[in-house]
């Protein structure tokens, strides 16, 4: 029994943050204006359709992002940490201690789509500078804006951008001092935190 539940647990974890990554990749692809006639952008609005439309009718949208994006990603998240700890201890636990990690494990996701990102864009940059594939082209979309301010500060070295250095570091600090003291002053169970 302890081998099937440990099993669920796998894939339900697997599968949740599947859709999860997706979902908050529709939130993150309205906060940086990237081209909806993207294929993979399209992919993206496809899988959550079903999902979101009816949450569009209660959420409204603030400054000009759908928010019921952010709030499915915040309730996907809450599922499965749910059933996580459902199958894992028998309980779900508190509903407000629940929805706290679910916001922290979303912002938590959240820096890791940038920092990824940024590493796919690093790499792109060294084997195939200029490419005009729908993936790279996505990547940059997402990169550049959180780029943008480190490249202000940062100067350019004769065609060597250090920025994504400084964005790495802040981005990996926030993680470290932020989302870690969080889950560990709000008593984040481990196996929750295989989420974040």
């Amino acid at each position: 029994m302890i081998g099937l539940n440990t099993a669920a647990v796998y894939v339900l974890q697997t599968l949740g943050s599947l859709y999860l990554l997706i979902v908050l990749l529709r939130f993150v692809l309205q906060l940086v204006r990237a081209n909806f006639y993207n294929p993979l952008c399209q992919f993206i609005v496809k899988a959550t359709q079903p999902l979101l439309k009816p949450l569009r009718r209660i959420i409204p949208s603030l400054f000009g992002l759908d928010m019921s994006s952010l709030v499915l990603a915040i309730l996907v998240q809450l599922a499965l940490m749910a059933l996580t700890l459902l199958l894992t201890y028998g309980t779900t636990g508190n509903p407000l201690q629940l929805l706290i990690w679910s916001i922290i494990g979303v912002t938590a996701l959240f820096l890791k789509i940038f920092f990824f990102a940024m590493i796919i864009s690093v790499i792109l940059s060294w084997v195939a500078p200029g490419s005009h594939n729908p993936g790279a082209e996505l990547v940059n979309q997402i990169c550049e804006p959180a780029l943008a301010p480190f490249r202000r500060i940062v100067p350019n070295l004769g065609g060597l951008d250090i920025s994504p250095i400084l964005a790495f570091m802040v981005l990996k600090l926030i993680d470290m001092l932020v989302i870690n003291n969080l889950a560990a002053m709000t008593m984040m169970p481990e196996i929750l935190r295989l989420l974040i």
